[in-house]
């Protein structure tokens, strides 16, 4: 009976921290097209990510050489979150790195390594919470296919903001789920609003609320509550299991525009997704806030091509498309369509023994 009291006072401390979060969620956006000066921060991560982001940094460097120069532009360099760092300190970002992070206006973060067995929470999931970066938006295009989804994985709450803090009575473990009003009518509102702007006629919700009555219940309902105001957009439901088949299935899948899912949904099918373009270093992804947004590839840090002494063998395209994403961000609109075209028109590829990333990375600076 003890451990079932500390199990509910665990619980109760959750419930009023998630209160607590949606009380005070934020809503003042910046207007990037206006602002004087954008700070972009700039994170190198763990295994690969010094050598990809080495890449990036010269390609930004090319792009917004005039802005760099007058100042309108800045790259700050954060040092300090690697899983070295973070593992001595105990804190899956430091706060001293955070503090750091806070000063800039968007971040290009290369990819972070999570210490396996629950020892620590990812960095990623610390800074789309302490940052609330709720909208994690993922495009997908293969031309010839005509495939060219966009999705938007609610980024804040789901099992992900709470899945590190279950409890364990004996012989027994339980984790923890949530979905507010607030946060899924903001996903959902940023879902809809990118297809009106985009000339997109449809968005497929992706749940699974025949199970989950009550936190997917809830995600469907609202997304169908937000949806009222957008009368010119169709909208579909599908359960996320059916809806990984239909992203193989070349009779119906270049039908699906814009897709909105809960966190763990859109974590795994963004990644499908990505592989059925070519596979996860191919993609690139942004994490988009109120105040903050965070734009990185959607692979890891590949930690056993370094220890194979293979690291000169890392793509750096994924986080190059990221990067075009953060130009449109800021609303560098021409730098990313110049960016975009390179990338689309690059015939190298990255391969162990044929092309390295950096011969893929000069030949965009070429192209450029």
């Amino acid at each position: 009976m003890n451990e079932i009291h500390q199990a509910c006072e665990a619980f109760r401390t959750l419930l009023e921290e998630q209160l607590a979060r949606i009380a005070n969620l934020r809503a003042d956006k910046i207007d990037f097209s206006s602002k004087p000066v954008v700070t972009v921060g700039v994170i190198d991560g763990d295994g690969i990510g010094p050598i990809i982001m080495a890449h990036a940094v010269k390609v930004l460097e090319t792009l917004l050489a005039d802005e760099l120069a007058q100042g309108s532009v800045v790259l700050k360099r954060i040092e300090g979150l690697t899983l070295e760092n973070r593992m001595a300190l105990g804190q899956s970002v430091p706060a001293d790195v955070l503090a750091q992070i806070k000063t800039c206006d968007v971040l290009l973060k290369g990819p972070t390594t999570t210490p396996m067995g629950g020892r620590m929470e990812s960095a990623n999931v610390t800074l789309r919470r302490e940052l609330d970066l709720y909208a994690n938006c993922r495009p997908v295009s293969i031309p010839e296919k005509n495939i060219d989804w966009m999705f938007f994985r609610e980024n804040t709450e789901g099992e992900y903001v709470l899945g590190s803090r279950g409890v364990e009575l004996p012989g027994m473990a339980v984790d923890f789920k949530v979905t507010t009003d607030a946060g899924t009518r903001r996903i959902a509102r940023a879902a809809f609003e990118y297809a009106k702007n985009n000339g997109k006629t449809r968005v497929s919700i992706v749940t699974k609320a025949n199970i989950m009555k009550k936190t997917d219940g809830k995600f469907t309902a609202i997304a169908h509550e937000v949806a009222r105001d957008y009368p010119d957009i169709a909208v579909d439901d599908w359960y996320i299991d059916i809806m990984t088949a239909n992203l193989v299935n070349e009779a119906i899948r270049d039908q699906f525009q814009v897709v909105l899912l809960p966190n763990l949904y859109g974590d795994i099918i963004t990644d499908e997704a990505a592989q059925i373009q070519g596979g996860v270093g191919t993609a690139g992804s942004a994490n988009i806030g109120d105040r903050f947004a965070m734009f990185e590839a959607i692979h890891g840090s590949a930690p056993r091509l370094i220890e194979q002494g293979l690291g000169a063998y890392a793509n750096p395209a994924s986080i190059l498309k990221a990067a075009a994403m953060l130009l449109r961000h800021i609303c560098r609109a021409d730098a990313a369509a110049r960016l975009e075209r390179a990338l689309e028109g690059c015939a190298l590829t990255v391969d162990v023994g044929a092309s390295t990333g950096a011969e893929y990375a000069e030949a965009i600076l070429k192209a450029l």
